[in-house]
């Protein structure tokens, strides 16, 4: 039977064990009768600043446990949801991923990186302005990632301190609008906000109307490209352009 809050699909969802607004950024956009199973993954030091490293070392740890318990709610999707530890590591790695995750679990897997990428071939860009809250070098790693795909990287914005990772999480919608107004220029075609522990969609729809663009964010993405594998094309409330296309191109 389907309710507002079940019935049509369950998304399982790998988030790190220190992100606090991947949860209630899906809560926010649910579609009508999708239910979200978290299951939280490690890998890093939470007492260290996220750094390249750290995040080369979360993608690189083993999913085998948390995978395990994730099963047990019998998910459509498995949503692999961080950003950064796959996009330290590059696109192959990306892929491979989300390939492991399939083979092991027997759902189709998005993940964070590479759904950014799937969003930005649907919205056909190719010139963007880049904005995260990640330290310098992995913004640099993301920038090289995106060009891979084709997705240049025109402007962007740091936040110009390295932050930990409870302070991450802490950057307010306000301070998110600001750093993607300071990633615009004339030559982006969309802002891309990304990581999933910062709370950019409550600021997509404001910032897409200030800066006439579409704006792009790792969960919005994630969610989008879940939905294109379910085969769920209604829009997704407070979450732009990219939704208001209707998930129907296939999951690159």
């Amino acid at each position: 039977m389907l309710t507002s809050s079940r019935g049509r699909a369950r998304i399982g969802v790998l988030v790190p064990f220190t992100n606090t607004n991947l949860e209630p950024d899906l809560a926010m956009v649910r579609p009508l009768g999708v239910s979200f199973h978290f299951a939280r993954m490690g890998g890093y030091d939470i007492d260290e600043v996220p750094d390249a490293g750290q995040m080369a070392g979360m993608g690189e740890a083993s999913l085998d446990e948390p995978l395990r318990l994730l099963a047990g709610a019998r998910p459509d999707v498995v949503l692999y949801g961080c950003t950064s530890a796959t996009l330290t590591h590059g696109p192959a790695f990306d892929r491979d991923l989300t390939a492991r995750i399939e083979a092991q679990f027997g759902a189709s897997t998005v993940t964070a990186a590479g759904a950014l990428v799937n969003a930005l071939g649907v919205l056909g860009i190719n010139r963007i302005g880049f904005a995260s809250p990640y330290v310098s070098e992995i913004n640099d790693l993301a920038i090289s990632f995106l060009e891979s795909a084709g997705v240049e990287a025109v402007s962007r914005a740091d936040v110009g301190v390295a932050l930990d990772n409870v302070t991450q999480g802490e950057l307010s919608p306000d301070e998110v609008f600001e750093l993607g107004r300071r990633a615009d220029s004339a030559e982006a075609e969309a802002i891309v906000l990304s990581c999933t522990d910062m709370r950019s969609i409550e600021v997509i729809e404001r910032l897409e109307a200030a800066l006439g663009k579409p704006v792009v964010s790792s969960n919005q993405a994630m969610l989008f490209a879940a939905c294109q594998s379910l085969g769920i094309d209604s829009e997704l409330a407070g979450c732009g352009r990219l939704s208001r296309l209707a998930p129907r191109a296939s999951v690159a």
